[in-house]
This record gives structure tokens, sequence and C-alpha cells, in this order.
């Protein structure tokens, strides 16, 4: 059963491609990287393709081989416009792997396009942000009248991969957000913060502009949504002084700083890494009558998480188990999607 992969030759596509054949899937690799896809086709037996994203007829041409793309290269404010048009154009159904509170936003804005093109659109198919919105949507089933959302989450070991660091370094200095009223606003990276008991470890967390922020909403409908990651609490200290500087961290000379000091890191965690960590995630509803609801689980480790839950999704894609229009991973496919993920527990704390 074949997709396309784009971005196949980066850390995360590398460890789709590989996981592949696990789902009996069979994916054609593409990307602009010729030496590293046509590498990484052949130790794996797979076909590939080279072409920039912003090649439409080379694109167009490689979607329409295909029922569904799987995009994974980043960051995607850059390359999920021109892949989600051309998905649109060609009647090919739209999966990545993004974190980005924009692109979720734009993917919503076409979902007239794209029930109209009969193609599902949907972002956000990783660990960013499957576990966090199949959790909400079991909260919200425990609580329906909620008005309020918290999610949290807290990486135990692991790493983050160059794509990760490389969103991060674009986003430099513009602060966070949160969903108020139904309407995402601008606020300090930061804003808040507080600590949070996870299932088996109490951790202290900051608000930070994570995808369920846009994602959220549209799975739940509750209008009020902040989201937030563990941090040691001397490091939040200087996250509140960034806001300062937040005008140097935008200039293109910080930024490209940050950006050489990232490519000489390792791509991202090894697979001994991976297999030791663990993620720890907690969920908080809340109505206007002030009654709670709180939930956790525990998952496998982010980029193995992102990798299995793509393939989930691809598969399921691949068999028809398509709705039309914009989706988010839990209104496609429920709060147990996550539960497919071997070693993912959840729990009602």
């Amino acid at each position: 059963m074949q997709f396309l992969l784009y971005g196949a030759n980066g850390y995360t596509g590398q460890l789709i491609a590989e996981e592949a054949a696990n789902f009996n899937l069979k994916p054609i690799l593409a990307g602009r990287n010729a030496d590293k896809i046509s590498a990484l086709a052949k130790r794996l037996g797979y076909d590939y393709r080279i072409f920039d994203i912003q090649d439409t007829a080379a694109l167009e041409a490689a979607l329409r081989e295909v029922p569904v793309v799987l995009h994974a290269a980043g960051p995607f404010i850059h390359t999920a416009r021109p892949m989600l048009e051309a998905c649109l154009r060609t009647g090919v159904h739209y999966l990545d792997i993004t974190g980005e509170i924009a692109v979720f936003e734009m993917a919503a804005r076409l979902n007239d396009a794209a029930r109209s093109a009969g193609v599902m659109l949907l972002p956000g198919t990783g660990f960013d942000v499957v576990p966090t919105d199949c959790l909400a949507l079991f909260l919200k089933q425990q609580l329906p009248d909620a008005t309020h959302l918290k999610l949290a989450f807290s990486g135990l070991g692991g790493g983050v991969s160059h794509g990760t660091a490389l969103t991060m370094a674009e986003n430099l200095g513009k602060g966070g957000a949160i969903r108020q009223h139904g309407k995402i606003i601008n606020v300090p990276m930061g804003h808040h913060a507080m600590y949070v008991e996870f299932p088996g470890a109490r951790r202290f967390v900051m608000s930070i502009p994570w995808g369920d922020v846009s994602t959220a909403y549209y799975t739940t409908g509750i209008p009020n949504i902040e989201t937030y990651t563990s941090i040691k609490p001397a490091a939040y200290k200087w996250i509140q002084r960034q806001r300062y500087i937040n005008w140097l961290l935008r200039t293109p000379f910080v930024r490209n700083i940050v950006k050489k000091q990232i490519q000489k890191r390792p791509a991202g965690p090894n697979a001994e890494q991976r297999a030791q960590a663990k993620t720890l995630v907690w969920g908080e509803v809340r109505n206007a009558q002030g009654d709670l609801r709180q939930a956790g689980l525990i998952t496998p480790e982010g980029y193995t998480t992102t990798a299995l839950t793509s393939l989930i999704i691809t598969k399921r894609v691949l068999h028809h188990d398509t709705p039309i229009g914009f989706q988010t991973p839990a209104s496609a496919y429920g709060t147990d999607l996550i539960l497919e993920i071997p070693g993912t527990e959840r729990m009602i704390l």
C-alpha cells in the first residue's frame, strides 16, 4: 500500500520510513536531498522521487501516483501551503507532523475547499498533537459542559531533533499563545506557570504555544485553552526575562547563529535513548460551576510516538477511513487512537 512520504531524509521522516514495513506500508520516499533520499530508498527497498516542494509540476506529478501524502518536511509554516494547495488540486488526502498553530489554522480555513475536493486535511499526526488531542476529547466526554481546558506534557529522557529545534528557532522572540473566548490571542512566553501532578510525577510547567491551542478547539469546542510543558524553575526565571529581548531574538542575525549551532548537534535522539524515554501527558477541564476533571497519559518517547501514530493514521486513510474536510486526530479517529500505540496508558486522575 503506497503513499508519498515527503521529507523522508529528515530525522522523523527517516524514522517513519524505517517503521513503515511493520505496518505493511510501502512509502514512495521524496524530498529535495538526492543523496540522502536515494541512499535511504536503496537501504529500505523503496521507490523515491527527488524534487523541491516549490516545483509545482513535479509535486503534482508525484501526488497523482498516490491517494495520500504524509508531509514531514518542516518548518511547516514555510512548506505546508504548497503541499496543501497541491493536494486540493490533485484530490489527494493530506497528513503532516506539524505542531505549528499557524499551520493548523491555515488548514482549518481550507475546510470548505477540502470538502469540495473530497479530501481530508489532517495536520498534526505525530506527538503534537495526537496524545493531547485524544486526551482533550476524552476529558470533554467526562465533563460535556467544560468551558476551560489545560493540557501539559513532560518528556522523561530522549532529546530534540534538528527539525524541531529549527522550528523553535523560527519562533524565537515571538512569545506565546492561548485561546480565550474562542479566539487565539498572543501572550508572553511562559505567562502562566504551575506545578502539575502528572501520572507518577510532580513537575513544574509553564505555558507555551503548543498546537492544541488551535486543534483542541475544533476537537472539543471548548473556548478557553492553555497548553504547558515542564521546565526547571530556574530556567523559567530566564524565560520571564526573555520578553525584554524578544526584539533581539527576532533578528535574522541571532536566528542564524542559533540555526548554525543546531546543525552541529546530533540529528536527534538515538534508538537507545528513544527506547528508554517516555512522555507524560496531563489534562484538566473545568466548567462554569467550577467542577473539574483530570486525566493523564503515559506514552513512548515523542519521536517514536510520532512515527507510530503517523503510520496508523496513514494506514487508515489507505483503507478509506477518511472523513473529508479539515480534521484533527481525535475528531477523525476518536479518543482511543493514542491507545493503539504499544506501551500507552490512560488514567483518570
